[in-house]
Formats: structure tokens, sequence, C-alpha cells
């Protein structure tokens, strides 16, 4: 093995060997250049042993330029009040007791922003370091969740603005005026307030599923679920409150297996999908409740709900993007999280959901539930 003489930190002259790009990370069978975050190793000497394609793409440093040379040189880090990272840190001269540097936004030469997070490897507790093992990850997907979360306070805002203006405006007036009003003004106004006031309730709840979506915390309380009675609800309603009946058609096929499922979660993934072809789409909204091959493994069968109508339909470059915040069919109002929470439930249930092109030439949702039954039943 060839060998080199070069300046350690703290000034001395150490004979090392030549560096490799893979240093010993090879001996263990781990190519560096497949890992997906930037990996730069540094050995005893503090000199580049490692410095793997992801590190290159991140850093814009080429490995050959940077192996071989003292880490701070390689990797010239500066935190956001331009201080230089390694003289803060002091990885091979610092605390005996520290193991790392935990993630850490960081600056590399021309204000490039980068996740930097740094592991000290010592042989034995309070040695020297022998190793300092560096990870790099860009920004770019951080920066994404802060501008959906940035987007969804924005939306929030624009959305509960409305209702809250009409609810404070109408209350102020009948306090300061409430004997000059007729009673079906008074009717009128306060029918406003509570359709307002549903509003905000709705939004609330949105934005409470999406939180429990994100985190992995919505729960499903299963129960036996008569799915084509509970469609057959939501088109009485829409009935009731003056659709034509002949707008939709129900086609419930027997027998279906027994159903068990959150009836109130089913309900809103009902509720979003009829409104979403009544309010977006033409014709006849068209509802088939199914049996159908379970999505879970180990289970024969499900129930399968396909929701359509006959209007323009989704644009194929669209449907991609559907089922994601803030998608909007058009621009018939709405937050654009209704799809974004549908997806969440079904999945919640274990179930599958789906958007394609109706044969009418509407939108046409399908989604699909397992069986599901409890422990205790099978």
């Amino acid at each position: 093995m060839s060998v080199g003489t070069s300046s350690a930190p703290g000034g001395r002259d150490v004979t090392r060997p030549a560096a490799s790009r893979y240093g010993d990370l090879a001996e263990l069978g781990i190519d560096p250049d497949e890992l997906p975050d930037g990996l730069v190793v540094a050995d005893e000497h503090g000199h580049v042993i490692c410095f793997n394609a992801a590190a290159e793409r991140i850093t814009a440093v080429a490995a050959t330029d940077a192996l071989g040379q003292r880490l701070d040189k390689a990797l010239p880090l500066e935190d956001l009040e331009g201080r230089r990272w390694w003289q803060l840190t002091d990885p091979y001269g610092g605390l005996a007791t520290r193991v790392r540097q935990p993630e850490r936004n960081l600056l590399l030469p021309g204000g490039r922003e980068v996740l930097v997070s740094a592991r000290y490897v010592r042989t034995e507790p309070t040695g020297p370091v022998h190793r300092v093992v560096v990870s790099l990850r860009d920004t770019e997907a951080r920066r994404r969740t802060e501008r959906s979360h940035a987007e969804l306070i924005a939306t929030v805002a624009h959305e509960l603005r409305s209702p809250l203006t009409s609810v404070k405006g109408f209350t102020a007036t009948l306090l300061a005026k409430w004997e000059r009003f007729t009673d079906d003004q008074k009717r009128l106004m306060l029918e406003t307030v509570d359709a307002d006031a549903d509003r905000v309730t709705r939004l609330i709840a949105e934005l409470l599923d999406i939180s429990r979506i994100d985190s992995g915390r919505l729960e499903v309380r299963r129960q036996p679920v008569d799915i084509g009675a509970a469609v057959g609800r939501h088109i009485q309603a829409y009935v009731a409150a003056g659709l034509r009946a002949d707008r939709f058609l129900l086609r419930v096929e027997q027998p279906l297996p027994a159903l068990w499922a959150d009836p109130d979660k089913i309900d809103q993934v009902l509720s979003n999908l009829i409104e979403n072809a009544v309010r977006h789409g033409e014709g006849t909204v068209t509802i088939d409740v199914t049996p159908a091959a379970s999505p879970r493994e180990g289970e024969d069968t499900g129930t399968s709900v396909t929701v359509s109508d006959e209007g323009t339909g989704i644009p194929e470059e669209s449907m991609n993007r559907v089922f994601t915040r803030f998608w909007r069919g058009s621009k018939r109002g709405g937050t654009g999280l209704g799809l974004y929470i549908v997806k969440g439930i079904v999945e919640a249930h274990g179930g599958t959901i789906t958007v394609g092109r109706a044969p009418g030439g509407g939108a046409e949702f399908r989604f699909t539930l397992p069986v599901a039954a409890p422990a205790y039943l099978a």
C-alpha cells in the first residue's frame, strides 16, 4: 500500500495510507455510492478517505478533489451566522466524551444550504477520534414540506376569514339594532350565522383529519357497515335538498361480504365523492357497490364502491395529483383538501382508491375496502 506524509490537526507530520474512495467501508460490503445521502468519512488524522456520489452531487465537489484533503478543506462548512463549523465543533480536539453532532442547517461555499450531522467514532470511550463520519442531505425535501405547511396555513386563513367575517358582522348588527329588524330578517341572519359556523366546524374537522393522517394517528373504530344503505342515505339527503331523484343511479350487487369499518369515516368518504360528482360533474351520478378482491393479503373478498358522473372528467395530466393537498378540479370553491383526506381514510382501513375516466366520459372514483372482520369473529 502506498503512503504519503501530511500534516495532522495540531500541526504534526504523520505517515498515512493513500486515500481510498471507500476506505474501510469496502470491507463491510457497502458501496457508499448506493447510499441516498451524502457520506464523507475522515480518518484519525482528519483526512478524507470516503466521499460518495451523493456527496459529490450535494456539494458540487468531485471526489477526486476531496479525497486526501483535510476535512475542513474538502467540506468548508459555515453555520448560518458565518462561523466556520469545524473550528466551532473541533471533532479531534474537543470534548473526549462527545460522540456526535446532531443534524443542523449549514452553508456550503456560495451560500447553498445543506443538512449536516456527524458521528465521532472512538476505539474506546473518551479515547482519540478514530473516524469522523459526516452525513449530508439536501434541504429540498424539507423546503417542500415547509412550503406545503405554509400553503396549508394560508389556505386555512383564507377559508376562515370569510365565514368569521360574516358571523361577526351579523351578530354585531343584531346586537346593535335588534329592534329594527323583523322576525323574518332576524331568522335569515341567524340562519346565515348558523351555516357559516357549520362551515368553520367542517374546516376545523378537516385540519384535524389532516394532522392525524400525516402523523399516522387516524383511528379506525370498526363496526358492521351496510355500505349500500349508507349510499342510499346520502342520495335521499340530496333529493330532500331539491335535486331530482333521477340524477342518481344506485346499483348494489348482492350478495355483498360483511364489511367492518368506521361508519362515520366511510360516510365522510361517500359524502366527499358524491358531492364532487354532483358539484363538478354532469348528468347521472352512478354509484356501484360490488364485491371485489380484497386489497389486503390473506383475505379473499372486499367491497368496492365506484362513483362516476357524465361530465367532462379529469384531464389525464392531472390524475396523478388528484389525491394531493390543494388539488381543485374546478374553480368552484373548496379547500382542495377533501380528496387528500378521503385517500387517508381509505388507506387507514387497509383499502385502496383510484381515479379514472367513467364510461360516460366523466370522472370515476373507485375505492375498495377489505372485509376486516375483528379477530374474535374470524
